[in-house]
């Protein structure tokens, strides 16, 4: 469960998202019908639903965690081909940089398949929204996985909230309501902010809220065990 207050105060802090990003993005669908990617209204509207989706990504991380791969037998020349003009993703991931977090083995896929966004802390900045509404609003991904980590940097510094160099202290401030509800125990504080970041795409976005509304958009928050390899919902 997020605090109210916590979630208010994370969601202040995108509510001026609301209208420019989705007036963005609305111009941006709207644009595939008068010229902009013209050859297809909609490069990915496949026939799964978001439940049919959220599994798919799930039975992968189980053909993952047993090592029966599929996505390494499929022809990677003929993948290529096939999505040079087009890209059919029927799942986005908003991951954390960490290079222990590989998306598209963990979740057994292949070319073409995740729309993957990722950015240190999994967390949702303009841009990540941005590139999100993009996803599901022009590309038809069918759900949106928040994915945290074990061991997470981003999570420990901003848990920590000591003097850092450079910009990384930028991060902070998005994962406060996290580190405010679950710190500092760092698992409970990773999956609080998987869920947290979740709830703000689901709430904050003009584009996302109404196909989650709709039943044409699930976003979910999940954590991945970098010692067991195991995906598990937030």
């Amino acid at each position: 469960m997020i605090p109210t207050k916590s979630l208010s105060a994370a969601l202040s802090r995108r509510s001026f998202l609301g209208t420019a990003l989705g007036t963005s993005a609305a111009a941006l669908i709207g644009a595939t019908s008068t010229g902009f990617l013209a050859t297809e209204a909609a490069l990915a509207q496949s026939t799964m639903t978001p439940d049919q989706a959220l599994k798919e990504l799930l039975d992968g991380n189980q053909r993952y965690l047993a090592g029966n791969f599929t996505s390494f037998d499929e022809d990677k020349q003929i993948l290529r081909d096939r999505t040079v003009e087009k890209q059919q993703p029927f799942a986005a991931i908003l991951s954390c940089a960490d290079s222990r977090v590989p998306i598209e083995i963990i979740f057994d896929q292949s070319i073409g398949e995740l729309f993957v966004t990722r950015i240190a802390g999994n967390i949702a900045t303009s841009e990540i929204i941005a590139s999100l509404e993009f996803g599901a609003g022009v590309l038809g991904t069918k759900v949106i996985m928040v994915l945290g980590h074990s061991s997470c940097g981003a999570v420990k510094a901003a848990i920590a909230n000591g003097e850092v160099p450079g910009q990384i202290s930028a991060l902070f401030p998005h994962l406060r309501p996290a580190v405010n509800q679950a710190g500092p125990d760092l698992v409970a504080t990773t999956k609080a902010n998987a869920a947290i970041q979740a709830a703000l795409l689901s709430k904050s976005s003009t584009v996302l809220a109404p196909m989650v509304t709709e039943g044409k958009l699930k976003i979910v928050g999940a954590y991945y065990d970098l010692g067991t390899g195991k995906v598990t919902l937030v």
